[in-house]
């Protein structure tokens, strides 16, 4: 098992994700002799998880079920012990585009957090490229390091425990890209420059309030970076239904009129399809990412 590399079955020493229901995941160690507990049962990896494919329904020892899943970013984003806030899928997804990841690319990252999005970079730059990833809390550069290797990406990252601010990320001039996730990205938007690449590259900065894009965005400028702009990504999921909406009654065909007596009785023909409807709630705001480019020097 590998987040960047599938696997048809569980095998010892493996990260599974249970799926208890939509809203409710759980990633697990597989381990001989091991057993889980959920609320349909007991799960025991010996007989009930090593060996089996995945995506295999298992069935617990109370007689209900659960479905045994691959492991992927995107499960893990919403199944990890979370040691920060994180990022989540609607961002992700934008940083990986307007970043222009692809298989190959080196990363730069700080600062590493709960590992939401380097999970979701590593997958993206596998089999050949590289993610540089600093934290400042030692315990947390710690945790990281281990699930990593845990997770089988450790050949794709290095991490540092060090302040980005004053340290930078430990390299220079190796970066196709950069992220910065931290309370003060303009203090390190410098240490980011001489990162990157002298063919040029993307930088992005997450922020959730407006005065810190402001400030970024003066270092930036400041920098020589070009393109700046900021965008704040809001998902609305819209619910779909069945309604059935009646059919208008225009009266009889002008030519029709003289031929066909009155109906004795309204027409109350309706029609059923499907149809979305907006959520009445929506998350709402998370964050600014504000995106520049590197010229080439």
């Amino acid at each position: 098992m590998s987040f960047v590399e599938y696997s048809d079955f569980i095998q010892d020493g493996d990260v599974a994700i249970v799926y208890l229901g939509h809203d409710s995941l759980m990633p697990v160690k597989v381990q001989q002799g091991a057993q889980t507990q959920t609320r349909y049962g007991v799960i025991r990896h010996s007989t009930d998880l090593i060996g089996r494919r995945y995506g295999s329904k298992v069935t617990c020892s109370k007689g209900g079920w659960v479905h045994v899943l691959h492991p992927t970013p995107e499960l893990w984003t919403v199944s990890l012990p979370h040691r920060t806030q994180i990022l989540y899928t609607t961002d992700i997804a934008t940083i990986t585009m307007l970043l222009e990841l692809k298989p190959g690319s080196v990363v730069c990252e700080s600062g590493t957090g709960s590992g939401s999005l380097s999970h979701a970079i590593l997958r993206t730059i596998a089999p050949t490229g590289h993610l540089h990833t600093v934290e400042f809390h030692q315990q947390r550069a710690e945790k990281a390091e281990e699930e990593f290797k845990e997770h089988r990406v450790d050949h794709l990252v290095t991490v540092r425990n060090q302040d980005v601010c004053k340290d930078g990320f430990g390299v220079t001039g190796v970066a196709d890209a950069v992220f910065l996730d931290i309370p003060s990205p303009w203090e390190a938007v410098g240490h980011a420059e001489a990162a990157m690449k002298k063919q040029g590259g993307r930088l992005c900065s997450f922020s959730p309030c407006i005065e810190q894009v402001q400030r970024t965005c003066e270092a930036l400028v400041n920098q020589g970076f070009e393109e700046i702009s900021t965008v704040e990504v809001l998902l609305r999921v819209h619910d779909v239904r069945t309604v059935s909406l009646p059919l208008p009654d225009f009266g009889p065909e002008p030519d029709a009129a003289e031929k066909t007596p009155p109906a004795s009785a309204p027409n109350h023909a309706s029609i059923t399809l499907k149809t979305t409807t907006p959520p009445r709630e929506i998350p709402g705001h998370t964050g600014y990412l504000t995106f520049a480019t590197k010229p080439r020097t």
